[in-house]
């Protein structure tokens, strides 16, 4: 069964390079793809952006079905599923790594040093994630009771932990294929993992928590199993193509050793960016519920408009990797100014979707008049911010896509020390420590945190991003080891 089903897999989500024929001509890159450049984007940005909200799908669909088991399931699981994002999210870069690593040997016409590239970002996943786990089962109840965990609700918490481990590594191993299927230039067969995979994770955690019992145990072991189907679905789609390209199937010390140099310089560079967020929650917080409340609501808006934007820069990390690989330096030129006006075309108009909402939303989320007006103001200054993160967004993965994660991971802790203070000195002036006799209340509280985030935090990754980018230093054409 197993078998059938890889070799119907292997055969239907096949992204136009027959590996089947060792000798190819190289794929199609801009200059000789009949498409349109911005046909292409778009042919690679659209599915992008539905195999992205699949993670946090899973997550939902966890919270949905243990809500209905009680407030300390809930909450157990919610401490539970924290510690779970918070690792497989450091670890999105096996995607991003891997992602520009295939580009450029499909831009090249190297079919196998591409599906070889993709093999050792799936090694390195499975190494990492099986190391995890085991770190997880070892010092997991450490990390839960260091969030304040305690009684029947870190029961709860450190059941769910437990049984999400088994399902780690899948969890990785799946974003290093997805990584190397968006390096083919192939976005759709995600998709349709991601859709089948929610699906399933939905109908096995009903089942499991409910009809069986096993509550939260339940909803953690569905989603291991969920995850591994999508994983074995992945090995089913690149094994069979290995095989035929002559590929080994086994890591190579050299390779791994290079896989994970790329990866550490990426983890580096996701993790400030959660250092940011994580050091504005914490200012947040100690300024108040009502500017906590407005903050998250706030910045849930700015994930869910992250995802379109980070659909961009997917296709900016699959389409200028391969240009690359083919040698193709007018076409990364045009690709890179094109993607520039489509990040700031793109942010100007959910900017204005998002200021027209902005006076009439935040009443769908809190029935506190003061709460709402200071999300209200928040949303403006995220509005107004969007250009801004959309040119961001894009030259991150322009300069993904180069492989040029060294500066990135850099730039990221630049970023950081430019940040830092301007957030302690928002903390400083709302809290009356800097003027003796001015406070700062209400909407200017939550004005000044959300102008220092979108736009000073932002600010320095633009400067950041657009300084390199036009230094062209980047630009290494050909095959990058």
């Amino acid at each position: 069964m197993l078998r059938t089903s890889c070799r119907w897999a292997s055969a239907s989500s096949d992204p136009g390079h027959d590996v089947s024929t060792k000798h190819q001509p190289p794929p199609s890159s801009s200059g000789s793809d009949p498409r349109p450049l911005p046909r292409q984007i778009l042919a690679l940005a659209v599915p992008a952006l539905g195999a992205l909200v699949a993670e946090p799908a899973f997550l939902m669909a966890d919270t949905a079905i243990i809500g209905w088991l009680g407030v300390t399931e809930l909450a157990g699981s919610a401490l539970g599923v924290t510690v779970m994002h918070t690792v497989v999210g450091l670890m999105i870069f096996l995607a991003y790594s891997t992602t520009p690593a295939v580009a450029r040997y499909v831009g090249a016409g190297k079919t196998a040093k591409a599906l070889a590239a993709g093999r050792d970002g799936v090694w390195l996943a499975v190494i990492l994630g099986a190391l995890l786990a085991f770190a997880g089962w070892a010092f997991g109840e450490e990390v839960l009771q260091a969030m304040g965990s305690a009684g029947e609700v870190h029961d709860h918490a450190l059941t769910y932990l437990l049984w999400s481990l088994p399902g780690l590594p899948a969890m990785l191993l799946v974003f290093a294929a997805v990584g190397a299927l968006r390096g083919f230039q192939d976005t759709k067969t995600p998709l349709v993992v991601a859709a089948a995979g929610f699906g399933g994770n939905a109908l096995l955690n009903l089942i499991l928590v409910h009809p069986v019992g096993l509550g939260v145990a339940g909803a953690a072991i569905g989603t291991s199993i969920a995850q591994w189907g999508m994983a074995i679905t992945y090995l089913c789609i690149l094994i069979p193509r290995m095989r035929a390209a002559d590929v080994p199937l086994g890591p190579e010390p050299a390779a791994l050793r290079y896989a994970a140099r790329v990866g550490g310089w990426m983890l580096l560079r996701t993790a400030t960016l959660r250092i940011a967020v994580v050091a504005t929650v914490i200012v947040a917080t100690d300024l108040g519920p009502e500017t906590l409340a407005a903050h998250q609501v706030a910045f849930t808006f700015f994930s869910t408009l992250a995802f379109a934007l980070d659909a961009l820069a997917i296709a900016a990390q699959a389409l200028i990797g391969r240009e690359l690989g083919a040698g193709q330096a007018d076409a990364v030129r045009r690709m890179v100014r094109t993607m520039i006006w489509w990040g700031l075309g793109f942010g100007v108009i959910v900017g204005a979707l998002t200021a027209l909402a902005a006076p009439w939303v935040p009443h769908l989320f809190t029935p506190d008049d003061q709460v709402a007006s200071m999300i209200t103001v928040a949303l403006f200054v995220l509005a107004a911010a969007q250009p801004l993160a959309g040119y961001v967004f894009v030259l991150d993965g322009v300069l993904m896509g180069a492989g040029d994660v060294r500066y990135l991971a850099l730039a990221g802790v630049v970023n950081l020390v430019i940040y830092l203070p301007v957030l302690w000195l928002v903390h400083q002036a709302a809290t009356g420590q800097m003027f003796t006799d001015q406070q700062l209340t209400g909407a200017a509280v939550i004005a000044w945190l959300w102008l220092a985030f979108a736009v000073a935090f932002m600010g320095a990754r633009a400067l950041t991003l657009g300084v390199r980018s036009a230094t062209g230093r980047w630009m290494v054409l050909g095959e990058q080891r």
